[in-house]
């Protein structure tokens, strides 16, 4: 995710680092070479007695507009969607050790172990939407049989949510937990598991395949067509204008294809390393340990993993 502070606005029209300008430039190249190419091959074109008109063009950019414009809505809807999950994460965590640290008889090293596996689940969960291996990722805060056990499952989340309620209900039979106590300390776990299974109701369900397609590929063939029906009329402007209008209907369907997976390593994705980080720093901060770690920064792109 880009964490940008606020530029001038002369400034920001040269941002590099954040738009989606990085990965469309060489479409927008090729936009060019075919603007430049119509206009020399003019003539040719003229001698055929074909003319393109703006009129069609015009109805059917309004039409791709309209239908970005819900593409894009949808998808943000997805990466707000995926960020209110996240946020209620952070707050259930600190809810359930709150709770946790009011326990009169659990000890301090028993309830570090519970911060650890707390940790280890936002860790869990943050590796799993990425679809990257989580056993050495989440050595720091497993044991070696908890960490074996773990990563041996499909869905090692639920695995650590085995653990934390394994180990609330110790607390429980030990008579450290009252009935009352539990019950909301078993619901926080089951807000951690909705949480988790809403991101992977995300994370497994794309956009129709069959929309995003056709509203891809008339954005290209709306790109390739359109040098035509404006070269006879702008002539030397048309690689200009040609260049702009692709620009912004390209950049649309970039963009909108980076939100629609909120939970990758793209610049426009979550920053779910920093939210991880945030989560774990709080949870220290609140058992009083001293290993709390550093506050993640961004890079000198402005961006947070």
């Amino acid at each position: 995710m880009i964490v940008r502070p606020h530029k001038h606005w002369l400034i920001r029209l040269f941002v590099w680092h954040g738009s989606v300008l990085e990965k469309i430039y060489s479409r927008l190249l090729l936009n060019l070479v075919l603007s430049v190419s119509v206009i020399f091959f003019l003539p040719w074109y003229e001698a055929l007695g074909v003319k393109l008109t703006m009129a069609p063009f015009s109805i059917l950019g309004v039409a791709i507009a309209i239908f970005l414009g819900f593409r894009n809505s949808a998808c943000y809807a997805r990466f707000n969607e995926a960020r209110l999950l996240w946020g209620q994460l952070a707050i259930t965590s600190r809810s359930l050790l709150r709770e946790v640290k009011s326990l009169p008889a659990a000890q301090s090293e028993e309830i570090n172990y519970f911060v650890n596996l707390q940790v280890a689940f936002c860790n869990c969960l943050r590796l799993t939407l990425r679809k990257q291996p989580v056993e050495n990722a989440l050595r720091p805060w497993l044991r070696e049989d908890e960490l074996a056990w773990v990563a041996a499952s499909h869905a090692p989340c639920n695995r650590i949510l085995l653990l934390m309620g394994n180990w609330l209900s110790k607390q429980r039979v030990n008579g450290t937990i009252s009935d009352v106590l539990w019950r909301s300390l078993d619901n926080h776990l089951n807000e951690h598991s909705a949480v988790a299974g809403g991101c992977e109701r995300i994370t497994t369900t794309p956009l129709p395949f069959a929309y995003t397609l056709i509203l891809h590929r008339t954005v290209y063939l709306f790109c390739i067509m359109l040098p035509f029906a404006l070269v006879q009329d702008l002539h030397y402007m048309t690689p200009f204008l040609s260049v702009f209008i692709s620009y912004t209907f390209i950049a649309l369907d970039s963009l909108a294809e980076e939100l629609e997976d909120p939970f990758g390593m793209e610049d426009n994705d979550l920053a779910l390393n920093a939210i991880c980080n945030t989560i774990e720093r709080d949870l220290r901060d609140m058992n009083g340990e001293d290993n709390v770690p550093e506050k993640m920064k961004p890079n000198r792109h402005y961006q947070l993993s």
